[in-house]
Order: structure tokens, then C-alpha cells, then sequence
């Protein structure tokens, strides 16, 4: 991530590799403040055996640009949400690159879906990955299918309480 501010956005990144039972490592890096350290950390992920980079960053957000410059390992851009403009101008950023240096780019603050894109990038060579994304889609599928049988079953108001609570 470009800032200490960014880890709440981050966390959920994180929270899903690791519930998935991918290793990840985690960094600050600013493409503005710390230009040397970003540039070396992308000249050597391949080396360093990293598959995806999962890069946040909000207002200018160009770290996510900078290290899909640097590397040819799939960057995932996490706009992160502004004060100013709430996370428009991050979005902008990051999803404009220039035709050549693509950088994948998920919804304001989706950094959960910023990691589970990631698992699915790893699953296609892991098939321990692959089959702990199956068992993630499915227990999603199983929970709305209860969700949607309560409210079938027991109608709308108790529905509300339930979920109230």
C-alpha cells in the first residue's frame, strides 16, 4: 500500500488470502515517498517468487501503474477511498493506464475481491488454491440459499428482525 492509512482499506485483502491459505506479505510503499524501495521491491517479485501484487493506493494512486511498469507479474489496483473526491480520482488512476501496462482494478476499498482475484490468478497453477476458492463459492452459495429459504419460509418482517440483531 502507498500509506499507513491505507491498511483498514487493505485488511480484507489480507483477511481472504490468508483464510484461503495463501502466503502474503505486506509493505508500504509510496510511489511518491519511497520511489527506490517500490522500484526495487518490483524488479525483484519475480525473483522472489511472487505471483500477484495487490497495490492500494488513493488520491494520485500511481503506485499500482509504477509497479505493473516495473514487473510483468499481475498488479490488482485498490483505489482507495479520498477525503477529497471519495476514491474517484484513486479509481481514475489506476484504471487508465496506458495500452501495455495493464493493471487489473477493482471497486473503491474492494480489496476482498482485490485478494480473492488474486486466489483465483494463483489457483490456476495450485490446485489446493483452486479447491479452497470451490469451498469459499460454495459456502457463499449455501449462506443466501439459507438467507433466501428464512425469508420463503418465515416471511419479510421476521426476516428484518432476525437480521437487526
Amino acid at each position: 500500500m502507498g500509506s499507513d492509512s491505507d491498511l483498514r482499506t487493505m485488511e480484507s485483502a489480507v483477511e481472504i488470502l490468508e483464510e484461503i491459505g495463501i502466503e502474503t506479505e505486506v509493505y508500504i510503499l509510496s510511489a511518491h515517498r519511497t520511489p527506490i524501495e517500490m522500484m526495487n521491491f518490483a524488479k525483484e517479485a519475480e525473483i522472489n517468487n511472487i505471483k500477484v501484487i495487490i497495490a492500494g493506493a488513493g488520491g494520485a494512486a500511481h503506485l499500482p501503474g509504477m509497479l505493473a511498469a516495473l514487473t510483468i507479474i499481475p498488479v490488482i489496483g485498490v483505489p482507495v477511498e479520498s477525503k477529497s473526491l471519495k476514491g474517484i480520482d484513486s479509481l481514475l488512476s489506476i484504471v487508465q493506464m496506458p495500452a501495455g501496462i495493464p493493471v487489473a482494478t477493482v471497486a473503491i476499498n474492494g480489496s476482498k475481491n482485490a485478494g480473492l482475484l488474486a486466489a483465483q490468478i494463483v489457483a490456476l497453477s495450485d490446485h489446493k488454491v483452486n479447491n479452497k476458492l470451490k469451498e469459499f463459492r460454495q459456502t457463499m452459495h449455501n449462506e443466501v440459499t439459507k438467507k433466501n429459504e428464512t425469508l420463503k419460509n418465515k416471511g419479510i418482517n421476521h426476516f428484518l428482525k432476525k437480521t437487526k440483531t
